[in-house]
C-alpha cells in the first residue's frame, strides 16, 4: 500500500518541484519585473512574513465557500430528488439550472453586494452556493435516474412508495454521481467566494487581500494569499474525496 501511495505521488511531486525550479531561474536569469510574475522565493517569503494574515483571510473565504458548499449541496439534492420523482418538473429545471450555471460571478456578485448590508457575508455565500447547484443537481439527478430493473420490481413488490423507493434505492446508488458532483462544487465553492470578494462587502477574505496588495505593487503579496486560496481549495477537495471514502467504504476496497 504505501509502494502503490508512493507511485502515485511521485510523478506530480517530481513535475511540481521541476516547474518552481524552471520558473525562478526563468524570473531571476531573464531578469522578469515582479509586476509581470514575482519568483517563487520571493512569494514564499511573503507567505512566511503574512502567514497569520493568509490564514485569518483563509479562514474568511473558507467559512463562505464551506457554508455555500453545504447549502448548495442540499439544495442541489433535494431538487434531484424531486425532479427524478416527477419528470414534468424535471423538464422544468434542467433548463432553470443551467441558467443558474451560466450566470457569471463578476455579474452576480455586484447584484447581491447591492441586496444586503456592506457588511454582510450573505452575499458572497449566495454565490458560492449557486455555484455549487449546478453540477450537484446534474450529477445527482443522472445517478437517481440509473436505477437497476431488479431492484424496483424488488420494491414494487413489498408495495414501497415513490420515496421510499427514493431513499432506498435511488439515493444509494446515485452516490457515485453525487460525490462526483461534490468534487467538482468543493474547488468551485472556494473560487466563487474568493472572486465574490473583488466586488465589496467586508474586507477580511483572500479576495479583498489580493486586490488590495496588487493595487500597492505589493505583487509577491498578492502572489502569497492567491497560494493561500490554492491551498484552501486543495483543502476542500480533499475533504470531499475524504467524505467520499468515509460515505462509501466499499468503493476503496474494490480499488484495493
Amino acid at each position: 500500500m504505501t509502494r502503490r501511495w508512493w507511485t502515485a505521488a511521485l510523478p506530480p511531486v517530481v513535475v511540481g518541484v521541476a516547474l518552481l525550479v524552471a520558473w525562478e531561474l526563468t524570473v531571476t536569469l531573464g531578469r522578469i519585473a515582479p509586476f509581470i510574475v514575482p519568483a517563487p522565493s520571493a512569494i514564499w517569503r511573503e507567505l512566511v512574513a503574512q502567514r497569520v494574515n493568509v490564514w485569518e483571510a483563509s479562514l474568511a473565504s473558507g467559512a463562505n465557500a464551506l457554508i455555500g458548499l453545504v447549502g448548495g449541496t442540499v439544495a442541489g439534492v433535494l431538487a434531484a430528488l424531486a425532479a427524478s420523482r416527477f419528470r414534468p418538473l424535471a423538464e422544468v429545471s434542467l433548463p432553470f439550472a443551467a441558467v443558474l450555471n451560466a450566470l457569471p460571478i463578476i455579474a452576480l456578485a455586484p447584484i447581491l453586494n447591492n441586496m444586503f448590508e456592506s457588511t454582510s457575508s450573505v452575499p458572497r455565500r449566495l454565490v458560492a452556493g449557486i455555484i455549487v447547484f449546478f453540477p450537484v443537481f446534474i450529477n445527482t439527478l443522472r445517478g437517481l435516474r440509473e436505477v437497476n430493473p431488479l431492484h424496483r420490481e424488488l420494491l414494487d413488490s413489498y408495495g414501497a412508495g415513490g420515496w421510499t423507493f427514493a431513499r432506498k434505492v435511488r439515493l444509494p446508488g446515485a452516490l457515485p454521481h453525487l460525490f462526483t458532483g461534490l468534487r467538482q462544487a468543493s474547488s468551485l465553492a472556494v473560487i466563487a467566494a474568493v472572486v465574490a470578494e473583488y466586488f465589496g462587502g467586508l474586507q477580511n477574505g483572500l479576495g479583498s487581500r489580493i486586490t488590495s496588495a496588487a493595487s500597492f505593487t505589493a505583487y509577491p503579496r498578492a502572489w502569497a494569499f492567491v497560494v493561500g486560496a490554492c491551498l484552501l481549495g486543495l483543502v476542500f477537495y480533499l475533504s470531499a474525496l475524504l467524505l467520499e471514502r468515509l460515505a462509501m467504504p466499499w468503493k476503496s476496497r474494490l480499488i484495493t
